[in-house]
């Protein structure tokens, strides 16, 4: 008797795939697709253009679906090409669209109210964003990430940890003391 698809775990799947499984690969995309697209947003992608990229990034894993040795989990590997196919579309696009020289104003954050990861995100530049969600969103390393974007190893880091230093800012519990905002950590 066949195992049930639930069942089965990434790897065999994936194996499966690799052999035409198409209901297998079907598994594989119902599992992570949601993931995909969500890195994808955090990287900056608007709903419809992360679902596009999540469809060519799925595709794309099918029909290399054999190279996929289970060495990482399959969210990883299919996250890192979704990146990457995201990165090649934006300097593409940078290609055609002349880009401002002044950078987009900050949102005006209303600290009232509990803000999100998503909300900070979209507080970065567009390039701290990215390296942020490659890092921590994708697992990619910062070799990685230099490689995918051609920039230099020692940019990428610095991207990540001034994004990261900005999130922790924007993220922080504050307090309220003789009137002035102090943050709190912990």
């Amino acid at each position: 008797m066949p195992r049930s698809l639930l069942d089965q775990h990434d790897v065999e799947l994936a194996a499966l795939a690799a052999a035409g499984g198409r209901r297998e690969f079907g598994e594989l995309v119902r599992r992570h697709g949601s993931a995909v697209r969500a890195l994808l947003r955090r990287m900056g992608a608007q709903a419809s253009e992360a679902d596009d990229i999540a469809q060519d990034a799925f595709l794309t894993a099918f029909q290399r679906c054999g190279e996929f040795r289970g060495d990482g989990t399959f969210a990883a590997w299919v996250k890192r090409i979704a990146a990457r196919l995201y990165i090649k579309r934006k300097a593409r696009d940078a290609r055609y669209v002349e880009e401002s020289a002044q950078e987009e104003a900050a949102p005006v954050i209303d600290r009232g109210r509990l803000m999100d990861l998503d909300e900070a995100l979209k507080t970065l530049s567009p390039v701290e964003r990215i390296c942020v969600s490659l890092c921590h969103g994708a697992g990619m390393s910062h070799p990685e990430i230099a490689a995918a974007m051609n920039l230099p190893l020692g940019t990428v880091k610095s991207h990540v940890k001034r994004g990261l230093d900005k999130l922790r800012a924007r993220l922080a519990p504050e307090q309220v003391e003789s009137g002035r905002a102090v943050h709190v950590s912990g």
